[in-house]
């Protein structure tokens, strides 16, 4: 007998923080210090306000889209999430399955707990791949024509974390992610050494910052890639068409979640700007902050073509395995079509910026 799972998506939060260990809650829920960054994402969504258009005809209304040649129910997408058997034995197998069921896209995080070529068996809604730089351009692209190997459509390349963020869970929390050994997908690359510091030197400066990417990489990348490369971690409008400029098939607003920077700004606010300056050239997405289907809303009328849902996904995997992800996905797309039908519109190309307003300041350039 398939378990209870609750009615409202808030409660698929509670129930995962008391499920999990805290260690585990605050690694996947939590953001980085003092979580402003986190918090400013939902706070910004709230200041967009809904313009409702009354007795419009949503006769054949639906939220049908076609993205990176993929065909999606709805503009919703899950986003790249690390260690999925921390929350339930489905683990990543699980959330394909539940993203094909609802006809919507995942993209699958390279240091996920399963191999890419079970996860992507598991539910062809799995079609997108994401890497970070891999120390190397060698390293990089292999792992790209893995992911092509692997029935993959496009690879997603995370830039706004050259630095990890899970230190930070680690000193707070005694959370210890798992070692690069026990991840299938990042198995037999190889890691950088470096020397021993000498006096005044900086870690960071001196020996990490030899190794991480710059825009050039970027561009190499796009160009070699075996896979249409999406650039995730964009918040400035410059860096956007940078990105267009390398070759990038799209891009994604994100700060992370809140979890690597704290004190950045919001993407929905970062939004307007990336958009503007993109001028259509390729799509944009956008994560962070999405709890309900009326941030969805909110997001497509600022420009977005879609968005990354991340921890409400995760919260319905740690209450109910692939059924409670499952669950949580629709729950997002009901709530995309209700918001749409009150506010006047049948089809996503109706959802435009006239329908909001908003109050947060510019994006920076």
């Amino acid at each position: 007998m398939a378990p209870e799972l609750p009615r409202l998506l808030s409660e698929y939060m509670t129930l995962a923080q008391d499920r999990l260990p805290d260690a585990v809650t605050a690694y996947f829920l939590n953001g980085a210090g003092a979580e402003t960054t986190m918090r400013r994402n939902r706070s910004d969504l709230d200041r967009v306000e809904l313009l409702p258009r009354g007795l419009c005809d949503l006769r054949g209304g639906h939220t049908r889209l076609r993205l990176c040649d993929q065909d999606m129910a709805s503009p919703i997408l899950v986003a790249p999430m690390a260690f999925q058997s921390l929350l339930h034995p489905d683990a990543e197998r699980g959330t394909a399955a539940a993203a094909t069921a609802q006809g919507l896209g995942m993209v699958l995080s390279a240091q996920a707990s399963q191999p890419m070529e079970r996860v992507r068996a598991a539910g062809d809604g799995c079609s997108w791949f994401q890497i970070y730089w891999q120390g190397s351009r060698e390293q990089t692209l292999a792992l790209a024509e893995r992911a092509a190997a692997a029935g993959f459509g496009a690879v997603t390349l995370t830039i706004d974390a050259p630095v990890s963020g899970v230190r930070d869970h680690e000193i707070l929390t005694g959370f210890q992610p798992p070692q690069m050994q026990d991840l299938p997908n990042l198995a037999g690359l190889s890691q950088p050494r470096f020397t021993p510091l000498s006096e005044g030197e900086s870690a960071l400066f001196d020996r990490i910052a030899h190794i991480l990417p710059v825009w050039e990489d970027v561009a190499w990348f796009c160009g070699a890639s075996p896979l249409p490369v999406l650039i995730k971690g964009i918040l400035a409008a410059d860096d956007a068409e940078r990105a267009v400029m390398a070759g990038a098939a799209g891009v994604i607003v994100s700060n992370h979640g809140g979890r690597v920077l704290d004190g950045a700004v919001s993407t929905i606010s970062a939004l307007p700007g990336v958009v503007a300056r993109v001028d259509g050239a390729v799509p944009v997405l956008m994560d962070g902050g999405i709890r309900r289907g009326v941030d969805v809303f909110r997001a497509l009328a600022l420009g977005a073509r879609a968005v990354l849902v991340g921890r409400p996904v995760a919260c319905g995997l740690a209450v109910g395995g692939a059924q409670g992800a499952s669950h949580v996905l629709r729950l997002l797309r009901d709530e995309l079509e209700i918001a749409m039908a009150l506010a006047g519109c049948a089809t996503l190309d109706q959802i435009t910026p006239d329908r909001v307003r908003h109050r947060f300041g510019a994006s920076p350039s």
